[in-house]
């Protein structure tokens, strides 16, 4: 055997040790030790968490199509309308997942579990909000959505089910937030592994009425999901009544405590209007190229579809940096925190630029999987090839974003949004295209915003504002 056979073994070894260790969910102090285990331990399960994500809405839409062209309508028009869930959720996992990573850095177990608890309070009382409009107004929404008449009568079922039981999002989220700022990644993962695999086992259940189970058509994918989610959300409590965990709540955090609740508010509120910056300026650009025809539309939404499902494990990076930037602050190691952010943007550049040269090479090739329409398919490998260049931008500049909320500076990175993507790329977006470019402006000016955004992001996180922000 050879020296480098030798020396490729251990490596090995070492890399899966490192695997089964963050999957499993190993005691670690995040605060110390070698930067580059620490991203890997919270990187992994956090990567495998989104994947996870991801699966919801790809399992409900292959089973209903199934049902015909109304249940898919039903199932598209009601994830719109959730998408305003998914904000809300996102926005606060933002502030009390920078408030839990903080006190954690702190060694202040008890002041984490208040700043959890009094997040489940906030989303809960948010849950119940959308729960009541969701339940009671079910049909009137579709309508206002666009829905047919048919589709209202066939599918407020399961838009009735799915707002009503939002709340199972929210706490998803939420809760996840709350394990991934103390540093449980693996819990985290493993909640969606869970709700996941429940949703898919009872999904043809409900819908198609498998053995014991009622015949529900569409209503029942909304049935399965939020009992996946349900059962994800009581595995999520059992893991925080868990008295050898790092956050344990007790009775005395069931309370309401105005101090910190009034300091996530205001961590996540900014945080929620940073994710509607973004989702609206990605529907002023779908409003943009629509003027070009079903066929350009339709490429784009490929392509774009592409580029995000290739973003999902840079996600899981970004936010394995916020949480060692919040618990490093919190340890008083801001030199830690700093070199953190540069290890994971830099493994996050290697990763997306491989993924770029790929996208650019193979366009043809690999958006020919999901159309057999030659002008659809040229259009989308031109989308794909054009925003891919791009990808080492916003490769960087997601883990700054991420790092800056991780901070609990949520304030920065909503200004940054706002200018790059509503005073830059729509404008642009818009101009361009009408300069001859056509649709080719459009799909110009995403890597060039995105470019502006990393570069306008680094100086920020190079004045180091973020590393006094008191969380």
């Amino acid at each position: 055997m050879t020296t480098q056979a030798i020396e490729i073994k251990p490596s090995r070894q070492r890399f899966w040790r490192l695997f089964r260790d963050a999957v499993k969910g190993t005691e670690q102090d995040y605060t110390t030790g070698p930067i580059g285990r620490s991203l890997a331990l919270l990187a992994i399960p956090m990567v495998l968490e989104t994947a996870m994500e991801s699966l919801f809405a790809l399992v409900d839409v292959f089973f209903v199509s199934r049902l015909g062209s109304d249940a898919v309508a039903t199932i598209g028009l009601t994830e719109s309308m959730l998408a305003l869930v998914y904000t809300a959720a996102i926005g606060l996992s933002i502030g009390v997942a920078a408030v839990v990573a903080r006190r954690i850095g702190e060694k202040d177990s008890p002041g984490a579990a208040e700043g959890a608890m009094q997040g489940i309070i906030l989303g809960l009382f948010v849950a119940a909000s959308v729960a009541v409009i969701g339940v009671v107004y079910a049909p009137h929404l579709l309508g206002l959505m666009g829905a047919s008449s048919r589709v209202q009568l066939s599918g407020s079922g399961f838009t009735r089910v799915m707002l009503g039981g939002s709340g199972t999002v929210l706490m998803l989220y939420l809760i996840n937030a709350i394990f991934r700022g103390a540093g449980d990644a693996s819990i985290a993962m493993r909640t969606l592994w869970l709700a996941n695999g429940i949703n898919i086992v009872l999904d043809p259940c409900f819908i198609f009425g498998l053995g014991p189970f009622p015949e529900m058509g569409v209503t029942g994918a909304a049935v399965a999901t939020t009992i996946g989610r349900g059962v994800g959300v009581l595995y999520q409590i059992s893991q925080l009544r868990r008295r050898d965990g790092r956050i344990l709540i007790r009775r005395e955090h069931l309370r309401i405590i105005p101090a910190t609740l009034g300091s996530l508010v205001r961590l996540s509120s900014a945080g929620t209007i940073q994710v509607l910056v973004g989702t609206a300026s990605y529907i002023a650009l779908v409003r943009v190229v629509s003027s070009f025809g079903s066929e350009v539309l339709a490429g784009y939404t490929i392509g774009i579809r592409l580029l995000v499902f290739a973003l999902l494990p840079s996600w899981g990076v970004s936010n394995a940096a916020a949480t060692m930037v919040g618990q490093s602050l919190g340890a008083g190691d801001p030199d830690r925190a700093v070199r953190s952010v540069r290890l994971a943007g830099w493994a996050n550049v290697i990763f997306l630029g491989v993924v770029s040269i790929v996208f650019i090479g193979l366009a043809r090739a690999i958006v020919a999987l999901f159309t057999r329409d030659p002008m659809v398919a040229a259009e989308a490998a031109l989308a794909l090839r054009t925003t891919s260049a791009g990808l080492v931008f916003y490769a960087y500049g997601m883990v700054l974003h991420q790092s800056f909320n991780g901070a609990g500076d949520t304030r920065t990175p909503l200004l940054l949004n706002l200018f790059c993507f509503w005073m830059l790329e729509i404008p642009m977006a818009w101009g361009l295209s009408r300069t001859g470019l056509g649709p080719l402006g459009v799909y110009v000016s995403i890597p060039i915003s995105e470019a502006v955004l990393t570069v306008a992001s680094a100086v920020m996180f190079a004045r180091g504002s973020w590393q006094t922000k008191m969380v």
